[in-house]
């Protein structure tokens, strides 16, 4: 990678429409995760591991959170050295419309690249976790003299259709589709295809042809994997890389956790025994914003009063007082009253559980107090009456919600 000049860009602006309600009052990247996170402190985390110091976050919906976060988590670095994390919210600075899609919110900046001239710009998804060393990524576009290099990952036949899907031959982007009804196989492993994952190296000159080419078009819904990628195959050197995975693992981890099923299934691998997304690797520290709480603890007196915390993950602030958590995710400040148990749930801070609740296969966001003796997560038909219920049984409680 040597001293090239290369600027990141990180698309922080979806709706996440299908993480509702968790997204009722955030967007999906400011979506907490694993007990301490937030979304996008995962390709954060992953620029700055990668030695990349040159940030831009582009933000639109409900973006407050988001830029609260960043500005007290995130403030890390010294502009006289030329390191930046610069939030960009959408500012018609080209016309009057928001952001139209990610191709637009590139072109609606584009006096960033004409300004600082960066030879590559490398272009993140927002709200996608995972961990991996951009700089892979660079030297192949490097070496391989790309227009374009995508990253691409391997997901089985069945699900591709959710995803930008690829065709390459010896590394080069020969057909790509964005969700298409039936994806094409890797011709290596007829029983996978490989996907976009929302991760590309661009070269300068080819990204301002492309966005501006693209912007003029009345029929574009301005996005790179609709529009820019399939019209630069065949006109343009485009690669895709294969994705190396920073986790160290045989399975290679990367989530583009969109719905509440899959977001609540990707926190429950992380309290596994073995969990495919190691979080304890201090080669690749994921780094957030945390405020100061005392340390966890639990708390019990006599035998019918006994705390106990398996399989979970509970995060600082958090008071377990004679009561049973299993296989959960609490965030900080969470309290757990005496006689109620929590199993297979995600809980966000600030929230009070009372004696004798009963939480089950439930996310409840932050600021709510469950009163004593809910039972929640055990009768889907009554849950539905009033919370919202994912199609893989999930009961989501919204912040602040009031009994």
């Amino acid at each position: 990678m040597g001293n090239r000049n290369i600027t990141t860009f990180i698309l922080a602006g979806g709706k996440g429409e299908r993480l509702y309600p968790l997204t009722r009052d955030r967007t999906k990247p400011a979506v907490p995760f694993g007990g301490i996170y937030r979304i996008i402190d995962f390709p954060l985390s992953n620029a700055i591991n990668s030695g990349l110091r040159k940030i831009y976050i582009f933000t639109q919906y409900k973006s407050l959170s988001l830029h609260r976060h960043i500005r007290e988590g995130w403030n890390i670095f010294s502009r006289e050295l030329g390191e930046f994390i610069d939030l960009v919210p959408a500012q018609q600075r080209i016309g009057e419309e928001w952001y139209q899609g990610t191709a637009d919110s590139v072109f609606q900046n584009i006096n960033i690249l004409e300004d600082e001239k960066p030879e590559l710009i490398l272009i993140l998804s927002g709200d996608q976790v995972y961990k991996m060393d951009y700089r892979r990524i660079i030297e192949a576009h490097i070496e391989k003299k790309a227009d374009l290099t995508i990253s691409v990952f391997e997901v089985p036949l069945k699900e591709a259709h959710r995803f930008g899907v690829l065709r390459i031959e010896d590394d080069r982007v020969v057909e790509f589709k964005e969700k298409p009804s039936e994806p094409m196989p890797d011709p290596s492993n007829p029983e996978v295809a490989l996907i976009s994952m929302g991760i590309y190296v661009f070269s300068l000159d080819v990204l301002i042809k492309r966005v501006i080419e693209d912007a003029k078009k009345i029929d574009s819904s301005h996005d790179f994997g609709k529009d820019i990628i399939p019209s630069m195959i065949g006109r343009d050197n485009v690669y895709a890389f294969r994705f190396i995975d920073e986790n160290k693992k045989e399975t290679k981890y990367w989530r583009d956790i969109g719905t509440i099923d899959a977001y609540w299934e990707a926190n429950m691998d992380l309290v596994n025994v073995d969990p495919l997304l190691n979080l304890y690797d201090r080669d690749w520290p994921i780094r957030t914003f945390q405020e100061q709480y005392p340390p966890a603890k639990t708390v019990f007196s006599g035998e019918d009063r006994r705390a106990s915390v398996t399989d979970s993950m509970v995060s600082s602030g958090c008071i377990i007082s004679g009561s049973k958590v299993l296989h959960s995710v609490l965030s900080t400040n969470v309290k757990v009253h005496s006689y109620a148990e929590v199993v297979d749930s995600i809980i966000f801070e600030n929230v009070d559980i009372g004696r004798y609740a009963k939480i089950r296969r439930t996310i409840i966001d932050k600021n709510v107090s469950i009163p004593q003796g809910a039972v929640i997560g055990y009768n889907l038909a009554e849950d539905r009456k009033r919370f919202y219920v994912s199609e893989g049984g999930i009961v989501v409680i919204p912040r602040k919600y009031k009994w």
